[in-house]
């Protein structure tokens, strides 16, 4: 009993960690902004409560669970050769665990509701799902074949690019925004223990240079599939058509009945995780699970973390980022505190971000501290403040997302001639990991809410965006410390040379 307190104990002050940022920033815009307690002060703690135990059950499963199984598979793909084999299980893998991405199911959800059910949330996740997956069987083959991930990833954001001056204005946020989420707390730690193992088996390859960059092909590949969609298939919603931007808090109100189907719905969407696993080991591997207990427990606590995670989302985060966005825009407040809020709601979050935690850890441990993870975390937590005050301005000026987006990633194409090797698959792989599962509902309200309360803006085609702001400006900031860092490197050693 004693050790389950403490397991407890543990993982409430890890995830509290995680949202103390969060909550400090909001603590200080309503105390010396808006000036007035929150509406629904009960839900909203109910709400943030939810996410807390929520996250701290989910980060565990995982740590007990799905990454164990994960590196373990990927290694012994890879030291028997199996490297078709390897293939299907990275899409496998990779196309459960986004298809479960609490980050992607809280941008899902928004688009939804802003669509006037024009693109449906299950859909959304599903094509996001598939691109992903395809995304990163590419990444896998290029690892083996040893090829500079600038060979993949030039042509893909100029496809990018491209695509975005064809795709409905009304998904182009939403696509980039998609992108940037899609590799976060499930994802990125398990692509990127896949990706630095793969390269460390593999004799030739060198983890650096090699390992990283999975989680890039994993955040291009829904903007292209997105609005090749958009392009495709996708039909606006009808006007006048009645939305509503989050369900009424008496739709949480639950029985225990609808409380249990909730639930099973939710065990639903890990079930494939759950198959690939099994079929790997059992029918590929042809080997018992190491830790059958192990893997179930983990499964339990993600899946009822996942449930509190979601409930808190509709109950208490979605609401406060629609009531931080009102309470900013009051009659009479200056915009520049809206921005300020941006900047420091981005960069408190993404420093606590366990994703890019997660990478910083293994980008200092593979460089032997040549990149030490605390500057990296801070550069790209600069730049997703950076980012959102860009995106805010851009909401309220009114220029079309398009006009930002293609020169900003055309930059970052031209900048991946001039940065170091080693920078630019760990700078792609920043830009996919800093939007957190507590980052992405503030944000995405602040947007939409943005755009609502902004004369002339549409929710759907101006309030997506803030999270591909936030995902472009890191890669630039990243890239622009590897170059600079190596011109600095490079005028010195020739005075060490004279004073030898």
């Amino acid at each position: 009993m004693g050790s389950l307190l403490r397991l407890i104990r543990e993982l409430l002050q890890e995830a509290a960690r995680d949202l103390a940022p969060t909550l400090i920033v909001v603590a200080i815009f309503q105390w010396f902004f808006i000036q007035r307690m929150p509406d629904s002060l009960g839900a909203l703690v109910g709400g943030f409560a939810a996410v807390l135990i929520g996250l701290a059950l989910f980060v565990k499963g995982l740590d007990a669970a799905i990454f164990p199984a994960g590196e373990t598979m990927a290694f012994d793909f890879a030291r028997r050769g199996s490297f078709l084999w390897l293939m299907a299980f990275a899409f496998c893998i990779s196309f459960a665990s986004v298809a479960a991405e609490p980050a992607l199911m809280a941008v899902a959800y928004k688009a939804e509701a802003v669509s006037g059910g024009s693109m449906g949330a299950t859909t959304l996740r599903m094509v996001a799902a598939l691109a992903v997956g395809l995304a990163i069987m590419v990444g896998v083959w290029r690892i083996v074949l040893g090829h500079p991930i600038a060979l993949y990833l030039i042509p893909g954001y100029l496809i990018v690019v491209g695509l975005t001056a064809l795709s409905p204005p009304e998904l182009v946020g939403l696509a980039f925004d998609s992108g940037g989420v899609v590799a976060s707390t499930v994802t990125a730690p398990l692509l990127t223990a896949m990706g630095v193992g793969l390269a460390a088996t593999i004799r030739g390859r060198n983890p650096m240079l090699d390992g990283f960059g999975l989680i890039a092909f994993g955040a291009l590949a829904p903007m292209i599939i997105i609005q090749l969609y958009g392009i495709l298939f996708f039909v606006p919603a009808t006007a006048g058509t009645a939305v509503l931007i989050m369900p009424t808090m008496d739709g949480h109100h639950f029985g225990p009945v609808e409380m249990l189907l909730s639930f099973l719905n939710m065990v639903k969407n890990l079930l494939p995780i759950i198959a690939v696993v099994l079929f790997a080991s059992f029918v590929v591997l042809r080997r018992p699970l190491a830790d059958p207990k192990g893997l179930a427990v983990g499964m339990l606590f993600v899946a009822v973390g996942l449930y509190l995670f979601d409930e808190g989302l509709q109950i208490g985060l979605f609401p406060l980022g629609d009531e931080m966005t009102r309470g900013l825009m009051q009659d009479g407040a200056a915009m520049w505190v809206l921005y300020l809020y941006g900047f420091l709601i981005g960069f408190a979050t993404t420093m606590a971000e366990p994703a890019l935690i997660a990478l910083s850890i293994k980008a200092d441990e593979v460089s032997l501290g040549q990149l030490k993870g605390f500057w990296l975390r801070s550069l790209v937590s600069i730049g997703v403040g950076f980012g959102l005050v860009v995106g805010c301005a851009r909401i309220v000026d009114g220029t079309p997302i398009a006009y930002w987006l293609i020169p900003g990633y055309l930059l970052v194409i031209a900048m991946t001639k001039l940065a170091p090797r080693f920078i630019i698959p760990i700078a792609f792989d920043c830009g996919g990991v800093t939007t957190s599962t507590v980052t992405v509902p503030l944000v995405t309200a602040l947007g939409v809410g943005l755009a609502e309360r902004t004369p002339g803006r549409d929710p759907m085609i101006d309030g997506f965006g803030l999270i591909a702001f936030a995902s472009l400006t890191p890669m630039i900031i990243v890239m622009s410390y590897g170059i600079i860092a190596t011109l600095l490197q490079k005028s010195r050693k020739p005075v060490k040379e004279q004073t030898s």
